[in-house]
């Protein structure tokens, strides 16, 4: 159920999500896309609009769970684990996966968030966060993913905007 009380607005431009839920705000640094805002599948683009949070995945587990097709693998990221898979796109911790709420902008053919599998969700602690350099995902740090997911809902509202 979507909740009034919540209020979730991610600023490419700032490169920062912030949570507005019962009176309190929270804000996280976050990674966005290294090609900017775009709406098109294959683009490697972080759309732009209002999308819903459609599923909540990874609830309970430890951090640096590591995901591959929003499945755990069995594997924790860990510096060997990333020196043997160099070219991985990591997928840790917490996903909070995005669907399009915008005929046409972020929702239905060629442009529908959900089909392009656009996540809020944790990275390695040496990712850079607060510069743009994901293909197309919010990247956050895990303990910032973690108390995210654990303050929202699925249905919850999150506007991508680019100012």
């Amino acid at each position: 159920m979507v909740s009034l009380e919540r209020s979730m607005v991610i600023s490419l431009f700032e490169q920062q999500l912030v949570l507005v839920s019962a009176g309190q705000r929270y804000c996280y640094s976050v990674s966005t896309a290294r090609n900017g805002p775009g709406q098109l599948i294959n683009s490697g683009c972080t759309p732009l609009g209002r999308h819903f949070i459609c599923k909540k995945i990874g609830a309970g587990l430890p951090a640096n769970t590591v995901f591959v097709g929003r499945k755990e693998t069995g594997e924790v990221y860990s510096d060997r684990l990333a020196m043997k898979n160099p070219q991985r796109d990591w997928i840790l911790t917490r996903i909070i996966w995005l669907s399009g709420l915008e005929d046409g902008l972020n929702k239905g053919n060629g442009v529908d968030t959900k089909s392009r599998f656009i996540y809020i969700h944790g990275s390695p602690d040496s990712t850079v966060l607060g510069k743009p350099g994901s293909a197309g995902c919010v990247r956050m740090h895990n303990e910032d993913v973690v108390d995210l997911f654990d303050r929202i809902e699925e249905g919850d509202q999150v506007e991508i905007r680019s100012d």
